[in-house]
């Protein structure tokens, strides 16, 4: 049986530089923001965002990104109405994804949000991602071209990490990559224990 583990942090914690470490030691790897994206592409998608947030969101029938998440990152009613028309679709991606890596015996479900859509209790693992706020910051302005106000505002929307690391099964502090590599390789070991012994 296939054990799901559960990647999360806060934005900005390197969530998706860990996941390459997973990808390194052969696990495969579900991205959910990437493939949001993917699914928010389908035309049954774009039909329900429009909807909800107005056909101004679109330029030929693209949806301009930037624009919808100044609107949801500042609204919360918002955001769980854009979360409630993507999450099915993503779940049943993953479904399908799942199907074809069924022989493995672990995969990773990398997520932003996992503990805030009640995702993790479907998980058999869940790793956290941490690492200074500043640096989170830092990286993220730097990433996204965001301000400040912006990337804190967004934050606002997460849980914090306190209390997301007292629902881990791991933690990794993902300051030092070198030390992150290590960790990454350290839980699969132990999970992989585990997996014996059950």
């Amino acid at each position: 049986m296939t054990k799901i583990i559960g990647l999360t942090g806060g934005i900005g914690s390197g969530k998706t530089t860990i996941a390459g470490f997973f990808k390194e030691e052969g696990i495969p790897v579900y991205i959910a923001d990437d493939e949001a994206k993917k699914v928010m592409q389908s035309l049954e998608i774009i039909d329900q965002i429009k909807n909800s947030f107005g056909e101004s969101l679109f330029d030929n029938n693209v949806l301009n990104r930037a624009k919808l998440a100044e609107i949801v990152f500042n609204n919360k009613e918002k955001l769980e109405k854009l979360n409630s028309i993507v999450h099915p679709a993503v779940k049943k991606d993953f479904q399908s994804w799942l199907l074809q890596n069924k022989g493995k015996d672990f995969v990773v479900y990398e997520a932003a949000i996992l503990f805030e859509s009640g995702k993790y209790k479907e998980f058999d693992y869940i790793v956290t991602v941490t690492a200074p706020e500043e640096t989170r910051i830092e990286r993220v302005m730097k990433r996204d071209n965001s301000t400040r106000d912006q990337v804190l505002s967004r934050m606002k929307m997460q849980w914090n990490d306190e209390k997301r690391i007292s629902l881990s099964n791991f933690v990794i502090n993902n300051s030092n990559l070198k030390i992150a590599r290590e960790e990454v390789a350290e839980i699969l070991k132990i999970l992989k224990i585990k997996q014996k012994q059950s």
